[in-house]
């Protein structure tokens, strides 16, 4: 792009302005030269309010909203070109140096305060909180207050045109120089797009700035008149501001990180708070020291009451959706930290699993041969040798002790095999049904009963079913030895969809498991030696880890124990066939 395509519309921003100083000093004065200035005026205005507004609709987020609240300050400034043009060009008559749209005019400066303030350079991921509206409203509600207490007394209170106009002066002036420095330290802290944004906007407020007090100064010695060379910074002022908006998306401004010169950028919320800070002391002010006439400063001492309530109010709920804000943030960290937490103990388990599987694979296949040499000679030396009472006994017991190692060694090679040779789809309500019914001839008069609540219409998952049923079997067994030992109870099966997953819940209302936190450690169990080698939950985390699922173990308040497994809904089109898996 060229450098006249660049800035295409600061060039006609600047000819636009020459045209009007040319026609300020070619076109007599009269009504044709305040026409000319007073519409093409409201007409640059309203360029420049439809430029923002284009500008905030091709953005998004806060650089919308900043574009939002430039062009909202534009508008007002339009409302107030738009009496001027009623008064002066329409109706032909010198407009009310002390009229209410003075109010407008002061006001349309706070939106562009608070567009500032909301410091859209940076960078999203910095933390802050922002009350959006609420901020805003505080910013006006101060505004208002500073301009009825040292504006309203001389204007309708005791009226006093000269103290009036001095006041009004001087305030605009002290607010215009708020917007020039909160823009300044913006530009400061800025880079790249917004740096310029911010340059150009500050250069165009001052050079407003500048000119409004020259105006001011040359109507109270009656040396203004609409079209004079005053009006020009005006134009000009509009077309910079136009030429910005429409520029500002060549630009590229996107929000970037805090560094050092950016260490003031909260210099609004700072100003924000001293001026609430001061209000009892602008009340002090007025009670002992101002020298007003006594309407006047009962006029302010009532302002200043009122300021402080609503500021008041303001700032109790700005605090409110603070602390909301802050206790969102910490059950969000709460939450990430336990996730974390729980992720972590998921990848621990899995490690240990892994390397103690390559382990036992290895010693369970070095142990598996002396053995079977054991087994055999024993057998033979028990089937040809005629032996003694004692040494039959002897050989039993060596050939029990042998068979009962030969288990372990299988157990071992079944948890050491941690992936799954074939998937498909499966339906886990058969599989939960039929490891239900495997077990249900362990109840007689046994004083247990197991019950099932197992949607009949749940998704097919992907995997393999042969190992999910042993899993599930592994889990009901488990139930059922501790209400065994508890004397009766009863074993819950639940099964439902929940979202992308299934959820298979295992309760018992046995007496619990002594320490849930390590049911899945490898080797660990609570039932006497002989009975159990402590490897069954341990594969059964493997195999609910193998298919993508989750497995989580908690006692109940009431009593029992809980086996929660999360497992997630195939993917796998259904026209791969489905099937258990199980037979």
């Amino acid at each position: 792009m060229s450098p006249f395509q660049r800035h295409r519309w600061f060039l006609l921003a600047g000819v636009i302005t020459l045209a009007f100083a040319v026609v300020s000093l070619i076109v007599p004065r009269g009504h044709t030269l305040t026409a000319i200035f007073d519409v093409g005026y409201f007409v640059f205005m309203v360029a420049a309010c439809v430029a923002m507004l284009a500008t905030a609709w091709s953005q998004r987020g806060v650089n919308r909203t900043f574009w939002l609240l430039m062009g909202s300050g534009c508008f007002l400034w339009a409302c107030d070109s738009a009496a001027w043009n009623y008064y002066e060009v329409l109706r032909q008559a010198p407009v009310p140096r002390d009229w209410f749209m003075n109010v407008i005019l002061f006001l349309h400066l706070v939106p562009m305060i608070a567009a500032v303030g909301l410091r859209p350079h940076r960078s999203e991921r910095e933390p802050r909180f922002r009350g959006g509206t609420l901020e805003f409203l505080l910013l006006l509600v101060w505004w208002l207050f500073l301009y009825a207490f040292i504006v309203f007394p001389p204007q309708y209170v005791s009226a006093d045109p000269t103290l009036y106009g001095r006041n009004s002066a001087a305030l605009y002036l002290v607010e215009t120089g708020v917007l020039i420095l909160v823009m300044g330290i913006a530009a400061r802290g800025a880079t790249g797009g917004w740096r310029l944004i911010y340059v150009n906007l500050m250069a165009a407020s001052t050079l407003y700035a500048l000119d409004s007090q020259g105006l001011s100064l040359a109507m109270d010695t009656a040396n203004y008149y609409s079209g004079s060379l005053y009006d020009v910074p005006l134009i000009g002022t509009v077309c910079w501001l136009a030429a910005t908006a429409l520029t500002a998306p060549q630009w590229h401004p996107e929000p970037a990180s805090v560094h050092d010169n950016d260490k003031w950028g909260a210099v609004v919320l700072r100003m924000a708070t001293l001026a609430i800070l001061s209000l009892p002391l602008i009340g002090l002010w007025t009670l002992l020291w101002d020298r007003s006439p006594l309407p006047s400063r009962i006029f302010r001492l009532f302002a200043v009451l009122a300021a402080m309530l609503a500021l008041g109010g303001f700032l109790f709920v700005r605090q409110y959706l603070q602390d909301r804000a802050l206790i969102g943030l910490l059950n969000n960290s709460r939450s990430s930290f336990e996730n974390e937490e729980r992720l972590q103990s998921h990848l621990v388990q899995r490690e240990k699993l892994a390397s103690l599987g390559q382990l036992v694979a290895g010693a369970a296949q070095e142990i598996d041969q002396p053995l079977t040499a054991i087994m055999d000679y024993s057998e033979k030396l028990w089937s040809h040798q005629r032996l003694t009472p004692e040494q039959d006994a002897l050989v039993r017991k060596i050939v029990g002790h042998s068979q009962r190692t030969r288990d372990l060694i299988a157990n071992l090679l079944s948890f050491s095999q941690q992936s799954s040779a074939e998937k498909k789809m499966v339906d886990l309500s058969v599989l939960l049904q039929r490891s239900v019914q495997m077990r249900e001839l362990r109840l007689h008069e046994k004083n247990i009963r197991i019950e099932t609540a197992i949607d009949g219409d749940l998704p097919l998952v992907w995997g393999d079913g042969h190992q999910l049923f042993q899993a599930f079997v592994q889990i009901v067994e488990n139930a059922l030895d501790a209400l065994e030992e508890a004397g009766g109870g009863l074993l819950l099966v639940t099964a439902q969809h929940e979202k992308n997953e299934i959820v298979v819940h295992f309760s018992d209302t046995g007496t619990g498991i002594k320490e849930p936190d390590r049911v899945f450690d490898p080797f660990y169990t609570t039932k006497p030696i002989g009975k159990g080698t402590g490897l069954g939950l341990s594969a059964v985390y493997g195999v609910v880890r193998d298919h993508q699922g989750q497995i989580t173990c908690h006692n109940q308040s009431e009593g029992g124990a809980v086996f929660v497994l999360h497992l997630p809904i195939a993917v796998e089109p259904l026209a791969q066939g489905a099937g258990t898996g199980g037979d």
